[in-house]
């Protein structure tokens, strides 16, 4: 656009000194023309300065019109440029970072949400050990076990949370590394946030589907973890999202209770950010 409008002035410049020129040719020898060509002449002298007077005044109006679109093209800019400040501000104040503490859980998924969810072909809250075929789910949902992780987690900077997504799930033990994915069908999976009257603490829980074959954990004996990574989502309740990876080390050996439940003491853990905070479009996650 900006070429365009440089080859018309350039143009316009061209033909205005052409016209320019002959006008000045036609005034001196207006006499001239007049005896030559009598009374004709000088109506085209007369002619020749009124088309250069045109060309000039329409001259003066386009370069008036250039300017005026390049003072819109920087209050766009600019306009752009403190939006994105305002964006930028606002994210930076209303983020939230979580802190996972005290102890992980690992227990059977409830029935009642695998019949709910994962047999009614819904795995908005559930991951997939990575050699699983979300279709494979679907088809013969007896052949995998069902899992429940549950963590406690606290705010400990920024604001109140308003839902935390899981991309990717990595345990490690004896350097052999278990990876679980959201579905394809899905880019990130939802998780339970839980508030416990008792303990006063808020916990998440993420559902991760395991074949049966596999010997990620076994319920019959100690399934020791060394650490836990996991490549999260944590958006705020005024709609400010971080993206980033948390990891969980365990120092100390699993503990069965009495119901089945595998307790593990968290004895660190980290957060490190992929990027900075970000606006996520709240209508379009509610969809």
């Amino acid at each position: 656009m900006e070429n365009k409008q440089n080859k018309i002035i350039v143009v316009m410049v061209v033909i205005s000194a052409f016209i320019f020129l002959a006008a000045i040719v036609a005034l001196i020898f207006g006499d001239l023309l007049a005896a030559t060509f009598d009374v004709i002449g000088i109506r085209i002298a007369t002619l020749i300065v009124a088309f250069a007077s045109f060309c000039s005044s329409t001259l003066f109006s386009l370069l008036i019109l250039v300017h005026n679109k390049t003072v819109v093209k920087i209050n766009d800019d600019t306009n752009r440029r403190a939006e994105l400040f305002r964006e930028l501000q606002f994210a930076s104040s209303n983020y939230s970072i979580i802190e996972f503490m005290d102890r992980m859980l690992i227990y059977d998924e409830s029935p009642r949400y695998v019949e709910k969810f994962v047999k009614k072909k819904l795995l908005d809250f559930h991951m997939l050990e990575s050699s699983i075929k979300e279709e494979d789910v679907y088809e013969n949902p007896d052949d995998f076990t069902y899992l429940s992780i549950k963590i406690p987690f606290r705010v400990i900077e920024g604001k109140m949370i308003s839902n935390i997504t899981f991309t990717k799930l990595k345990f490690e033990r004896d350097n052999q590394n278990f990876i679980f994915l959201s579905p394809p069908s899905l880019i990130e999976t939802t998780t339970y946030l839980l508030y416990n009257e008792h303990t006063k603490r808020n916990n998440i829980i993420v559902n991760i589907i395991v074949p049966k074959e596999c010997v990620f954990f076994d319920k019959k004996k100690l399934n020791i973890f060394s650490k836990i990574k996991m490549n999260i989502t944590i958006t705020s309740l005024l709609g400010v999202a971080v993206n980033g990876v948390s990891e969980l080390f365990f120092t100390n050996p699993e503990q069965i209770e009495g119901d089945g439940t595998s307790t593990y003491r968290i004895n660190s853990s980290n957060f490190l950010l992929y990027n900075t905070p970000t606006i996520k479009n709240l209508f379009e996650s509610n969809e």
